[in-house]
């Protein structure tokens, strides 16, 4: 544990305590197998069972194998273009660290929350770019529940398209093995928003609960993973009624794209966002035993990268002088379309919502893609919490970016 005593950083009024080994990050370093190659273990066994594994994996682990999630497991690359969007170098974000102890009080947050990087972007340009755990501008890091946010997006471009007619059709039309299931009668629109009426536990500590069985079934030959799945729940609701987060329900809208474009979801991606914006690596993304993408989670792709998926959510998704969404997709999208029982926030299509006008997309073990139109600012945090949902890490984050916030206004 480092022996730096607490900083802060306080910034019109926002105040920050950075702790300096907050997490015992380094105890779980002392012993729990190699950094080096494949996960013990892991290598002969099926997706499903490699993937619950990642969530029981070390710290060490979780720290060597989130920038290498598609040597692991099966992927799909989503290919670069021949351009590249610049993303130009801008004026220091001093207000954030004014001092040298709040400078040391940064270097502190990035190294106790295992913060892989940290990018700021603003007005169009980096304000900030930090790299912790070994990683580097050409590195590519695991996405988590922010892959979310760019599925929902390639739902807006297959509504573009005419691949899928319409947010209220039944998700039927297009995925007929759920005929007779639970998701018979669901739409396209309450999956976007988890309101599918459909019973459902997310706790990714309960042995028992609907994730974890979800990721320790057994594949069905020739079936994607995410259907056979679903065909075993029962409704509880009445669709569009209540909203419960179900990372079942993004995956199914990855299989949604899949079925009305006949494309896999990382060609898609390539085609309308990844070679036409300008990102700067490939990406990749997991698939199931018969090559479906996973649509709620398991997109790799550099820091830069997903600060220029950002920039193009802020941009009300032109790429070339044309929008690949529907008019008016972003301001529905990125909107409370349902209460989630926390004041101030709610929850759009696919991203988290605040009542301010900005809005994010999150994943576990500290995944960020924050983004306020406002400000016209870009927050990304890639990183390896030492659990989940993070606890006292989470509200650190969320300090941070208040912090953030305020150096900006600072230069107003």
């Amino acid at each position: 544990m480092s022996t730096h005593q607490p900083h802060s950083i306080a910034l019109r009024g926002t105040t920050i305590t950075l702790l300096a080994g907050m997490l015992t990050a380094l105890a779980a370093c002392s012993g729990g197998g190699s950094a080096t190659g494949t996960p013990a273990d892991s290598t002969a066994k099926d997706i499903f069972t490699r993937g619950a594994e990642v969530l029981t994996w070390s710290q060490v682990q979780k720290e060597a194998y989130f920038s290498k999630m598609d040597s692991i497991f099966p992927s799909h690359v989503a290919a670069r273009g021949t351009l590249v969007h610049d993303l130009p170098t801008g004026a220091p974000l001093t207000a954030l660290t004014p001092t040298p102890a709040a400078q040391q009080a940064l270097t502190d947050f990035i190294a106790s929350q295992r913060v892989a990087g940290l990018l700021i972007i603003q007005n169009g340009a980096i304000r900030l770019e930090r790299y912790g755990l070994g990683q580097t501008a050409a590195s590519r890091w695991t996405s988590w529940s922010v892959a979310k946010s760019v599925t929902s997006t390639l739902v807006g471009a297959a509504l573009k398209d005419g691949s899928i007619s319409s947010l209220d059709a039944p998700l039927t039309n297009y995925v007929g093995q759920l005929r007779g299931t639970a998701y018979d009668g669901v739409t396209v629109r309450e999956l976007l928003t988890m309101s599918s009426g459909v019973a459902w536990n997310e706790s990714y500590t309960d042995p028992n609960s609907d994730l974890a069985r979800f990721v320790h079934s057994t594949p069905v030959a020739g079936l994607d993973a995410n259907v056979a799945f679903a065909r075993t729940l029962h409704r509880e609701a009445a669709p569009g009624t209540k909203w419960v987060y179900k990372s079942l329900e993004a995956n199914l809208l990855g299989t949604l794209v899949i079925a009305a474009t006949g494309k896999p979801l990382a060609t898609y991606l390539s085609e309308k966002i990844w070679s036409q914006y300008g990102m700067e690596r490939d990406a990749t993304w997991l698939t199931d035993h018969i090559g479906h993408e996973q649509g709620g989670a398991g997109l790799q792709a550099t820091l830069r990268d997903y600060g220029r998926y950002g920039q193009l959510v802020l941009d009300g998704g032109v790429v070339n002088g044309q929008s690949i969404v529907p008019v008016g997709w972003f301001a529905a999208a990125t909107h409370k379309q349902f209460d989630i029982g926390a004041s101030g926030s709610g929850y759009g299509y696919q991203w988290w919502t605040y009542d301010s006008g900005s809005f994010e997309g999150r994943g576990i073990f500290g995944q960020l893609l924050f983004l306020d139109p406002s400000r016209k600012l870009v927050i990304v945090v890639v990183g390896a919490w030492t659990d989940a949902v993070g606890g006292s890490s989470a509200a650190l984050q969320r300090q941070l970016v208040a912090a953030i916030q305020s150096a900006v206004d600072a230069e107003r």
